[in-house]
C-alpha cells in the first residue's frame, strides 16, 4: 500500500464518513461530547466554545445532510469553493467562514457572500476588504491569524509583529476584529502542538492587556479534528472540525494545504 493509501486507510478508522443524516447526528454528538470533556478539564464551560464544521472538499449533497442534522455554519478554505457552494445552496439557512488564506484579488467574492473571514494577515487585505465592503455597505467578522509554530510554510503575522498589526487594523472601519487564530504545528508532540495554542492565548492577553478594542471579543480560533481537545484546554472558543464530523478525506491532508506558492492552508 502506498503512503498516500495508509494515511487514507488510517484516517478512515479514525473519522468515520458521515454518508446520511444520522451518520452526521452521531458524528456531531461525539465531536460535543469530546468538547465538553475537554472544556470540563479546563474549568470551563462547553458553551464557551463554537464549534465550525469545516466542509471543504465535501460535495454540497453531503452538505445538505449535514444541515439536516442541524449545521448551520461551514468553514471553507477556497474562495471560490466557498462561493460555488453558497450560490448552489442559497435556499438553506447557512452561512460561510472563510477560513484560508485571502489574495486580494478575492476579497471582492468574500465582502459579498461571507460571514466570517478567519484568515486576516496583512494589511493589504484589510483594505482590500474594507474597501469592498464599504461598498456593499456592510461589515465582517474577522480573525487575525498568527503563525505560532514559526514554520515558514505557513501563513500569518509573526508574533513579534501582532501588537504593531493590531493597531493598525481600526482605519479600515468595516473589518471587525473578533480575536486570533491559528494553526498549530503538525507534528504528533502534543507538547509542541499545545504550545504553539498557549503562545496564541498569551498573545491574546497581551493585546488585551494593551487595548482590549483591537481584539473585539477577543477570541481564539485554534483546533482542528487531531488536536481541538488539546486547544480547548489552552483557551479555544472557536474549533475548526472537518473530518471528525464529515469523516477521512480520500487523500492525504498534505494534499489539501499547500497554496499556489506552496505554503500551507487551513486543514481541519
Amino acid at each position: 500500500m502506498t503512503t498516500a493509501g495508509r494515511a487514507a486507510a488510517a484516517g478512515e478508522s479514525q473519522y468515520p464518513s458521515a454518508d446520511s443524516t444520522a451518520d452526521f447526528v452521531r458524528n456531531i454528538a461525539t465531536v460535543r461530547s469530546r468538547i465538553a470533556a475537554a472544556a470540563a478539564r479546563a474549568g470551563r464551560s462547553a458553551s464557551e466554545v463554537r464549534l465550525l464544521p469545516v466542509s471543504k472538499t465535501v460535495p454540497e449533497d453531503r452538505i445538505r445532510l449535514a444541515v439536516q442534522a442541524g449545521c448551520r455554519t461551514f468553514g471553507e478554505n477556497k474562495v471560490q469553493e466557498a462561493k460555488r457552494k453558497h450560490g448552489n445552496l442559497a435556499g438553506l439557512d447557512v452561512s460561510w467562514s472563510v477560513i484560508g488564506h485571502l489574495q486580494t484579488n478575492k476579497a471582492k467574492d468574500v465582502a459579498e457572500f461571507a460571514g466570517e473571514f478567519q484568515a486576516l494577515d496583512s494589511l493589504r487585505v484589510a483594505e482590500a476588504l474594507d474597501r469592498r465592503l464599504q461598498s456593499a455597505g456592510r461589515g465582517l467578522d474577522v480573525f487575525v491569524q498568527v503563525n505560532t509554530s514559526a514554520e515558514d510554510s505557513k501563513y500569518g503575522i509573526p508574533p513579534q509583529e501582532l501588537p504593531g498589526f493590531l493597531a493598525q487594523l481600526p482605519r479600515y472601519t468595516a473589518v471587525r476584529v473578533r480575536g486570533l487564530m491559528t494553526l498549530a504545528t503538525f507534528s504528533s508532540d502534543t507538547d509542541d502542538v499545545r504550545a504553539c495554542f498557549a503562545l496564541l492565548r498569551t498573545l491574546r492577553d497581551r493585546a488585551r492587556g494593551e487595548n482590549p478594542d483591537f481584539v473585539g471579543p477577543a477570541e481564539l480560533s485554534m483546533g482542528m479534528s487531531g488536536d481541538y481537545e488539546t486547544a480547548i484546554e489552552e483557551g479555544a472558543t472557536v474549533v475548526r472540525v472537518g473530518q471528525a464530523i464529515f469523516g477521512a478525506r480520500t487523500l492525504p491532508d498534505s494534499y489539501y494545504w499547500p497554496g499556489s506558492d506552496g505554503r500551507q492552508e487551513s486543514g481541519p
